[in-house]
């Protein structure tokens, strides 16, 4: 890449972008690692996974929920309004995020139990919803993963009345590095900063967490339930296999 190339935003957001994964690669791999294992006790002992975020960190949580080369029992757990923008008006999603009591009622209904594990992706941490699941959760007896920017545990206040963030409720915690604002760019005559990365890195550490809990209970001698692609050949018999082996473990079925 060019040097003029490389001075315009398309070129300096693939950098940051790059610059980001290099650095939790670097600084969080023990964290993932950590977090394979968990997932992968889970999985051992007759567990089920679960992954939660809200708003854009949705994202994160439904890329390793049904998905070729990912652990078939991954599922979703939703709470209505805040999976993603299709809500209308898409701002109610965030102004849920902010409702105190809202995670405990939906964990209450969910097929949660002691022995699953759970993934919170926030990228902030400090709203009502992320740290009350992580408190709910694992008052429940569930082991707690949570993906977030400690950042802002420093540098914003949070907005759960025990002051707390969701990094504060979690077995482990895996820091995205993402910076307070989540917009890499700035540019001259325009206001505001922009080109928010913390998709693409949240999306990232998923995929290494799951590629973590896969190897080790392949090192166990665990055959991991993993699907594939149905548009392969063989991928739908092979997904059935998976499903009517595990089908008590999967909800996104039901």
């Amino acid at each position: 890449m060019s040097s003029k190339s490389e001075s315009k935003p398309v070129g300096q957001y693939f950098d940051a972008a790059i610059g980001l994964l290099q650095r939790v690669r670097d600084e969080e791999s023990g964290n993932v690692t950590e977090a394979g294992t968990l997932l992968a006790d889970a999985v051992a002992s007759g567990g089920r996974l679960f992954a939660f975020g809200a708003g854009h960190s949705s994202l994160a949580a439904q890329d390793v929920v049904y998905r070729a080369g990912g652990l078939a029992l991954m599922n979703l757990l939703a709470v209505p309004g805040v999976v993603g923008v299709d809500v209308m008006p898409a701002t109610l999603g965030s102004a849920l995020e902010r409702v105190d009591g809202l995670a405990g009622a939906v964990l209450d209904s969910s097929p949660a139990r002691s022995g699953d594990a759970l993934v919170i992706i926030s990228l902030s941490g400090r709203n009502s919803l992320p740290v009350e699941m992580a408190m709910n959760a694992r008052a429940l007896g569930l082991k707690v993963i949570g993906v977030t920017s400690v950042a802002y545990a420093t540098e914003t206040k949070s907005r759960h009345v025990s002051g707390t963030f969701l990094m504060d409720h979690c077995d482990v915690v895996i820091d995205s590095k993402i910076a307070v604002g989540d917009a890499e760019l700035t540019l001259d005559g325009v206001d505001a900063p922009f080109g928010p990365a913390s998709s693409v890195v949240t999306n990232a550490l998923m995929q290494a967490m799951v590629a973590a809990a896969i190897e080790e209970l392949a090192s166990r001698g665990i055959q991991p339930p993993l699907l594939r692609s149905g548009n392969v050949d063989g991928g739908h018999d092979w997904n059935g296999r998976v499903f009517q082996e595990y089908g008590d473990r999967i909800f996104y079925r039901h």
